[in-house]
């Protein structure tokens, strides 16, 4: 009886916490799957005269499926480029000794310190004519997944795993005739699998909510992703709240679905960075 208040307490702070986190999303997924037309900026409890219609109208009149298709091959190819692109730099940064190494690491990590807005001139000015191949990037793909392909959170991240990596390690696979590439694929890269799965969900957030970048880089609407569609989404008329929730949540689908299958490495990955510091 002792431990009746304590219990209760706890599981009233789990349900607060539940609905803090859980409540918006559940609300939204409930108004989408509504079959009347909710105001604007209502969200339900539950669905009332429960349908996909809206989802149907979102597929074939509003041609989301074109968008998700749009913002998937950025992410794809943007979070694979820049996971091997970080893996390569950490790698140089934390087991290579060269000169500057120390001014290169605060070139990189000082990027940080910019935010989009300051360098969404220049970026547009180098993709409409890049150097030294005066070739414009703008209305493509290509102008959209380049400029992410660097990012210095996930290089610092994996930077700070792979000098955790005993040397003696490198030095029985070299004495043993192992390649740089071998050691890198082999031994490095295995070792560091918990910090891929955390710059991987990071990054693939950070590239599918990317909003700015595809704006200016595209005028064409066949190259529009997803974050750009609902932003003019938003202010269309013909379009009812119900069908832009929904858009909104199929927008949201893609992030929990990679968090929840890189969940567990995902996790070693925080932990053994916590222990670490």
């Amino acid at each position: 009886m002792r431990r009746l208040p304590l219990t209760l307490a706890r599981w009233s702070i789990y349900a607060l916490v539940l609905a803090v986190f859980v409540g918006p999303f559940w609300g939204l997924a409930m108004t989408a799957f509504s079959g009347p037309t909710v105001r604007p900026g209502t969200l339900l409890a539950w669905p009332r005269e429960a349908t996909l219609e809206h989802f149907r109208f979102a597929f074939t009149q509003a041609h989301v499926w074109r968008y998700l298709l749009n913002s998937c091959i950025v992410v794809a190819f943007g979070t694979l480029l820049q996971v091997m692109a970080s893996a390569l730099a950490a790698y140089a940064l934390a087991r290579k000794r060269f000169a500057g190494s120390a001014l290169v690491s605060l070139a990189i990590l000082s990027t940080m310190m910019l935010p989009e807005e300051v360098i969404a001139i220049p970026l547009y000015i180098v993709l409409g004519k890049l150097p030294p191949f005066n070739v414009s990037l703008l209305d493509s793909y290509l102008g959209m997944i380049l400029p992410v392909v660097g990012w210095a959170f996930s290089i610092f991240v994996l930077t700070e795993f792979m000098r955790a990596i005993p040397v003696e390690l490198e030095e029985a696979a070299r004495i043993d005739g192992a390649s740089e590439l071998q050691i890198f694929f082999g031994i490095i890269l295995p070792l560091v699998r918990p910090a891929l799965a955390t710059v991987t969900v990071f990054g693939f957030i950070m590239i599918w909510d990317q909003y700015l970048l595809p704006l200016i880089v595209t005028n064409r609407e066949q190259l529009y992703t997803l974050p750009v569609v609902l932003s003019t989404l938003r202010s269309d008329e013909t379009i009812r709240p119900n069908v832009f929730i929904a858009i909104t949540l199929l927008a949201m689908l893609p992030s929990i679905v990679m968090y929840l299958s890189l969940q567990k490495a995902f996790n070693r990955g925080l932990m053994t960075g916590a222990v670490k510091g």
